[in-house]
């Protein structure tokens, strides 16, 4: 099958640009995808093959046609597949417990990503596999998966641009002292742990806004929404502040009532890679957190 076609219109406003300039500042195409259209000769003026120094006038169209890739070494799975959303750039997953989301050493196998992969080829397409937000293992919710290198790539920018919103439910052991706050506390990886994360001064810079959903026995349900990504953040932020997730014993909660974090990715939203429209999405409280809420309720 053909591989995806991204097709542009040059404004008023962006005529006497040159087709590079164009493409890079006004669209935000990468110089590695530039790069590789140039050398695949898959990148078109008014559908003829053109170098990127060519100028561009009002009601030129500029094409670009990518074609698709072999995913990298993950061995197709059959599986089910909780799909939220999917068009031709973009799928939005609901992941459960327990599920890496690419292939590990320890995990090479069961993932979400072999499962993508396999219900890709079963439609007759090969795609690399390209998780946008990432999600631990035991963390449950809503994952988006960029089925292009432009989809990807214009995801990137939204999120270093800080517009991909992503708010999380947990459940905490303890009540905290205020209903709501930041936590801006920078996080690095422990010298020690290959895995383990910790608020360090070296660290990247991480932000998580909480708010209390509601109070429970020796508990809280809280709402937290991350304004960076880094690796384990909510989780470390939380135990940080004294919060630790019902659960997560790694980070020093316990696993008296959830043999897992207590962690759902609930809501996401962010403009959609080619039309730019907000795309928003809400995944309802896995069963196991459910349970635990209702059974911490006073």
């Amino acid at each position: 099958m053909e591989g995806t076609t991204i097709t542009y219109t040059v404004s008023s406003n962006e005529s006497g640009l040159t087709m590079k300039s164009f493409l890079r500042q006004r669209k935000g195409i990468s110089r590695k995808l530039l790069v590789r259209m140039k050398q695949e000769q898959s990148i078109f003026l008014n559908g003829i093959f053109t170098y990127l120094d060519h100028p561009i006038t009002v009601g030129d169209v500029i094409t670009m046609k990518m074609p698709e890739e072999e995913s990298e070494n993950i061995v197709p799975e059959a599986m089910k597949l909780d799909i939220q959303f999917e068009d031709e750039d973009i799928m939005v997953l609901n992941k459960p417990a327990n599920q890496c989301v690419h292939p590990t050493l320890l995990h090479p196998n069961g993932t979400l990503a072999n499962g993508v992969v396999h219900y890709w080829m079963e439609q007759g397409f090969n795609r690399k596999f390209r998780a946008v937000n990432r999600l631990d293992k035991n963390t449950t919710g809503l994952l988006i998966v960029a089925k292009n290198q432009y989809a990807h790539q214009q995801l990137a920018i939204t999120q270093r641009e800080r517009q991909l919103t992503r708010v999380y439910e947990a459940l905490v052991h303890g009540k905290l002292n205020k209903e709501e706050g930041t936590i801006q506390a920078p996080i690095a990886r422990k010298s020690e742990s290959l895995v383990e994360r910790e608020v360090r001064e070296d660290g990247q810079d991480a932000i998580t806004h909480f708010k209390v959903l509601q109070e429970l026995q020796n508990a809280s349900y809280v709402q937290l929404k991350l304004e960076t990504g880094r690796t384990h953040q909510i989780r470390v932020h939380m135990s940080y502040i004294g919060h630790p997730l019902l659960g997560d014993d790694l980070y020093g909660g316990t696993k008296e009532w959830m043999d897992r974090q207590a962690l759902h990715a609930r809501y996401l939203s962010f403009p959609h890679p080619r039309s730019k429209k907000i795309m928003s999405f809400t995944s309802e409280l896995p069963a196991d957190m459910e349970k635990t809420l209702n059974e911490l309720l006073f």
